[in-house]
Order: C-alpha cells, then sequence, then structure tokens
C-alpha cells in the first residue's frame, strides 16, 4: 500500500507569506489531496454562496487554527520544525503499517493520505491541544499545536487513527444508526492499538486522565445508554456535557470524553478476560465484545 505524507510544513511556511490568498490556498492546496475524504462527511472545498459552509468553517470548527493566525502559527510551525514532525509521522505510520502486515489485517484502500496541521490550542483546550481524524479508510489527519505534553504523544494518537482505518475496512459506520455500545467500541479499539504499539503512558487524556471515581460513575450511566442511536444522541455520551453544550447536543451528565474511558476500559478488560489480542479483537463485533467484557453485567 502506498502511504503519502503531504508536506504541510512546506504548505504551511508558503500560507503565512500569503495575503489575500490565503484561504484559497488553505483550500485548493492544503485540503485539495483530502477532497474525497470532505466529499464523503459532505464539506465542499468551497460554498455556494459567500461565507457559507465550507472547508474553511469545518476545519475551524473541528479545532484546525485559522489561517489568518500568523504569530501562532509560525510559533507552531518552528516547533514542527525543531521535532522533525513530518518524519515522526512518516515513523508512525509505517509502524502501523508494519503491524498490520505480520498480522494480516488490510485497510480498503490502494493508498493512505496523511497530513498534519495547526491546531487552535483554545479550541483543543480539553483534549491538551491535540486530536485527529481517521474515520474512513485511506486518510488520515493530526491536528496538533505542539507542546510539553502532546509532542511525544503524536505517533500513539497516529496510531489511534490508522485502527479507526482498519476497523471501517471491516466494519461500515453508519451515522444515522450507531449506537454508543458501537462508539465506545470503536475507540476503545483504537486506543488499545495505540497502547499495543506505544505503551499506556502515551495514550491520549481523554483516557490517561481519567479518575477512578468518575470512570466507575460514567461506566453506570453509560451502561443504561449503550443502546442509545443517532449521532448527536450518542455524541453526548461520547463527549461529555461541556463539548455537548458547545455542540448543541443534549448534556447527560459525563465529564469530557466519558465514552472513551469507558470505551477504552470494556476493550481493555475484554482481551484481559477473554484472553484475546488487539489484532483478534479489531476483527470482533460490537456485541460480542460488550457482552464478555464484564463490565456492563447485571
Amino acid at each position: 500500500m502506498k502511504i503519502i505524507i503531504e508536506n504541510t510544513l512546506e504548505q504551511y511556511e508558503k500560507l503565512f507569506t500569503l495575503n489575500n490568498e490565503r484561504e484559497n490556498y488553505f483550500r485548493y492546496t492544503m485540503m485539495k489531496p483530502f477532497e474525497e475524504m470532505w466529499n464523503i462527511i459532505n464539506v465542499p472545498l468551497t460554498s455556494k454562496s459567500p461565507g457559507g459552509y465550507d472547508v474553511i468553517m469545518a476545519t475551524e470548527m473541528l479545532g484546525y487554527l485559522n489561517v489568518w493566525e500568523t504569530e501562532m502559527g509560525t510559533e507552531a510551525l518552528a516547533r514542527f520544525k525543531k521535532i522533525q514532525a513530518i518524519q515522526k509521522v512518516h515513523d508512525a505510520l509505517q509502524r502501523c503499517l508494519d503491524f498490520m502486515n505480520v498480522n494480516n489485517l488490510t485497510l480498503n484502500t490502494d493508498e493512505l493520505k496523511s497530513g498534519l496541521y495547526i491546531a487552535n490550542p483554545k479550541k483543543l483546550q480539553l483534549q491538551k491541544g491535540y486530536t485527529g481524524f481517521g474515520g474512513i479508510p485511506g486518510f488520515i489527519q493530526v491536528i496538533l499545536f505542539p507542546n510539553a505534553y502532546n509532542i511525544s504523544k503524536l505517533p500513539a494518537v497516529i496510531a489511534h487513527e490508522f485502527h479507526h482505518n482498519i476497523r471501517f475496512s471491516y466494519f461500515d459506520w453508519d451515522h444515522g444508526n450507531i449506537t454508543v455500545g458501537d462508539y465506545l467500541i470503536i475507540e476503545g479499539l483504537a486506543e488499545s492499538f495505540a497502547k499495543e504499539l506505544y505503551g499506556e503512558e502515551l495514550l491520549g487524556p481523554w483516557v490517561s486522565d481519567f479518575e477512578k471515581e468518575d470512570l466507575a460513575y460514567s461506566t453506570e450511566v453509560i451502561k443504561e445508554a449503550l443502546h442509545v442511536k443517532g449521532f448527536a444522541e450518542v455524541s453526548s455520551y461520547m463527549f461529555g456535557d461541556t463539548i455537548a453544550k458547545e455542540q448543541g447536543y443534549q448534556p447527560v451528565g459525563l465529564s469530557p470524553f466519558a465514552g472513551y474511558a469507558v470505551g477504552y476500559q470494556a476493550v481493555q478488560s475484554f482481551m484481559k478476560i477473554n484472553h484475546v489480542g488487539i489484532k483478534e479483537a479489531t476483527l470482533l463485533s460490537t456485541k460480542e465484545i460488550l457482552a464478555n467484557c464484564g463490565l456492563f453485567s447485571n
């Protein structure tokens, strides 16, 4: 399989020298390679009407840095260069690919495009300045504002997103019919894959920063909602009240990323109880993992 890593450091360097054409450069140079991905999730590169919904608006909502934030952007760019970030992306993707090949897993694509983008640290404050998207086989984007906390975690978040590519090569993502249980297992498997490759200490704050008492409480709340269906409803359980309120979802009494933490515990518990590795777990259904993880038994 061919891996293509966009040279976003070079692209950002060019972007920050532009005056009037930044938005078009971002659309047609930086996001154009991912046009198929954006089309699948109904994000046009250019809106049909001025000021309408397009890739500029969508990326800002998702936590990418505004293209006009020159000072903050050049600061992040300098840090990316210092840590040789593109090489880190390459090494992480290769490690994921090697694991996949050794374990006879496949991606439903002949080509994987990846890009590293500058995050808005205020927008991604709860995520400690970084996140990613890998829900469509063939595409991985990581959005990160490099800081002392998250630089070391870059390979692990790439592994997390890579696992989404694998999982969705075997199981379809049904946006309208996704259940809390489905989403729990998707994220729990992805974080378990990151642990397999890089160790627990490099996992995201959505897992590592969760208090034991809060985890127990969240598990009880989510236990009663495993069959809740629909992306907006499910998101309330996965992302917690703070983000639910921001996005206009109904809060359900949970801390940020409760669903991610509970999902990780569910998958880890399932693997331990049943003596199953991440390769085998990746190919199992939501139903099988939930029924045999020991977390939701009455």
